[in-house]
């Protein structure tokens, strides 16, 4: 049976209501929250913002009502449209461009553990289904000559019908906008398109261009605060994932989820806060020079700490048991976990994180031997507590609480197995930083050694229906700021940095972020450079060298505050 051909401009109308319709639900559950749709103005401030939406999205699709571009362009805003929905219902996700960002640079094995029953049914029932139906459906263009006049007269007639439900609603709408920025991000898939469309403009917004070199007057202290040489330093970086600072015992949660860490007796920031809630955010955030709000509207890109670390002649190494290090280390000594090795922790294409441990001598031992004679500094980037899986994240022996979530459907889990699930992945960390530190013990010899470990981000778990992390940061819940800053020095590494453990632990609840990140590196290692800045160096207020200031360069001290920022 041969179909009816129907006009692209029906085509289009349809299109964007079923996109509306089956798109918005997080949306009116949010405002259904706020109270905003009770009572009879209610109801028509709701049925304006529906008619709104559906005239936004035909006056868009209205530009690609063209033989080459309709259906594409209809295929994709349907998988677009799908795919938001499910992650906005089942994990509060907002699309924003820092989403979009996380997106891409997912590896399969991250977006493997989001895969569930529910989101293939979404997709196939809301997406796939219409797009076929909608390819297979003849389309009457007419003429080129009548196109050139009628699709660009109905996309304005469209935003002229936009313009006058948005008059009509403008109070409500304005003051629901403005004290709950977070509905802005629920429009969809308008959001995913502001989004797509904000992202491809940053490259103009910070002039992509050659990388701009920094720290090239780094250079190391060749002598101890005693006057006699120093020995090499070994500074273990571990960086947390998604690990919040509220489930860390040893930061006052009920839990016992840190015994290893508190045998340790090591130093705890407790008020430590990210540059950003997802990984794509805060590692180049936190390896920059400058502090978030100048890094956000620099003109143009530097290199980063590992670069001023490799300057000064340190040996520097990257591992990686994640997915990726967002071009932070690429230009030093990298690697990934080797998922083939012969190894219990390493199975189905993944390690767990103790699989660093296992092959980081081996690496070690490939590193510049003149460089690791002045010093080394290691980055072990862990899976942490990477979600939704997190029952995932830890081996049996370290599951604590039990029974746990094992489903990647978090808004079906029962809380406390969540919250078991998590925090297991929690205490299988703190598991893991014990055994670096049993590392540093015993390996290497001849070095005085140092870890410091500190989250990228922090996770929702459930709270105000909000689940996993990367909303954006203006409107983040503090738990996905709120980070782990956990310090451990051996006493020769505390003696040669002249750092007082009791000042340090008096300062436990001093406010410190991934601003401090960089320049608290570098007056660990002992590396002066004119970008240093003393006010930002989170351990700096404990060293007791009255020589050490002195060893800075000289512009160093006259210039704390004229890091160049190209804002």
């Amino acid at each position: 049976m041969t179909r009816r051909p129907i006009s692209a401009l029906w085509l289009v109308l349809a299109a964007s209501l079923w996109m509306t319709l089956v798109g918005n639900g997080a949306l009116w559950q949010r405002l259904t929250e706020l109270n905003l749709l009770a009572g009879s103005r209610g109801l028509a401030f709701g049925a304006a913002l529906w008619l709104a939406i559906w005239a936004l999205l035909a006056a868009l699709l209205g530009l690609f009502a063209w033989r080459p571009t309709l259906k594409p362009t209809l295929v994709l805003l349907l998988f677009s449209t799908a795919l938001a929905r499910h992650f906005m219902a089942s994990y509060g996700t907002l699309i924003d461009p820092g989403m979009l960002v996380n997106a891409m640079q997912t590896d399969w094995r991250e977006a493997g553990a989001l895969l569930n029953w529910q989101l293939l049914a979404g997709v196939l029932v809301l997406a796939a289904l219409p797009a076929w139906l909608i390819w297979r459906q003849p389309v009457a263009y007419g003429g080129l000559q009548r196109q050139l006049w009628r699709n660009p007269a109905f996309s304005l007639a469209a935003l002229l019908a936009l313009a006058a439900l948005v008059l009509a609603m403008f109070q409500p709408l304005a003051s629901a906008s403005r004290n709950n920025k977070d509905l802005r991000y629920l429009v969809n898939p308008v959001s995913s398109v502001v989004s797509v469309a904000r992202l491809a403009a940053r490259p103009f917004q910070h002039e992509a261009g050659p990388l701009q070199p920094l720290g090239e007057d780094a250079q190391l202290a060749l002598a101890s605060p005693t006057g006699s040489a120093a020995r090499p330093r070994l500074l273990l970086l571990v960086l947390g994932e998604t690990a919040r600072s509220d489930h860390f015992g040893l930061n006052g949660y009920a839990r016992p989820t840190t015994p290893a860490l508190e045998r340790e007796q090591v130093l705890s920031f407790r008020n430590a806060w990210s540059c950003g809630t997802s990984t794509a955010e805060s590692l180049p955030c936190m390896f920059s020079h400058l502090p978030r709000e100048e890094y956000l509207r620099r003109n143009g890109n530097y290199e980063t700490l590992l670069d001023v670390l490799q300057r000064a002649g340190l040996a520097v190494l990257w591992l990686d048991n994640q997915s990726g290090c967002k071009g932070v280390c690429d230009r030093v000594p990298n690697g990934a976990t080797d998922t083939t090795a012969a190894s219990k922790l390493c199975s189905g294409g993944e390690c767990l994180d103790g699989a660093m441990l296992e092959q980081l001598d081996a690496r070690l031992a490939a590193l510049d031997p003149a460089r690791r004679a002045r010093g080394t500094v290691v980055v072990l980037h862990q899976m942490g507590s990477h979600g939704p899986a997190y029952a995932h994240r830890s081996p049996a022996s370290a599951k604590r609480f039990l029974p746990e979530c094992t489903s990647n459907a978090l808004q079906d889990c029962d809380p406390e197995q969540l919250r078991n699930a998590y925090d297991n992945s929690i205490a299988y960390t703190d598991q893991f930083l014990g055994e670096a530190i049993a590392w540093l013990r015993r390996n290497p010899t001849g070095t005085d050694n140092a870890l410091m470990y500190v989250s990228d981000h922090g996770e929702s778990l459930g709270e105000n229906n909000l689940y996993l992390h990367g909303m954006p940061y203006a409107i983040a819940p503090d738990v996905q700021k709120h980070v782990p800053w956990i310090t451990w020095l051996s006493p020769g590494f505390a003696q040669a940095a002249a750092l007082s453990d009791s000042c340090l632990r008096g300062r436990a609840d001093a406010r410190v972020s991934h601003d401090d990140y960089f320049h608290s590196v570098l007056g660990l290692m002992d590396v002066s450079t004119h970008i240093y800045r003393i006010a930002q160096d989170a351990y700096a207020p404990c060293r007791q060298d009255a020589n050490w200031a002195g060893r800075l360069p000289r512009q160093a001290a006259a210039r704390q505050h004229a890091v160049p920022s190209g804002g």
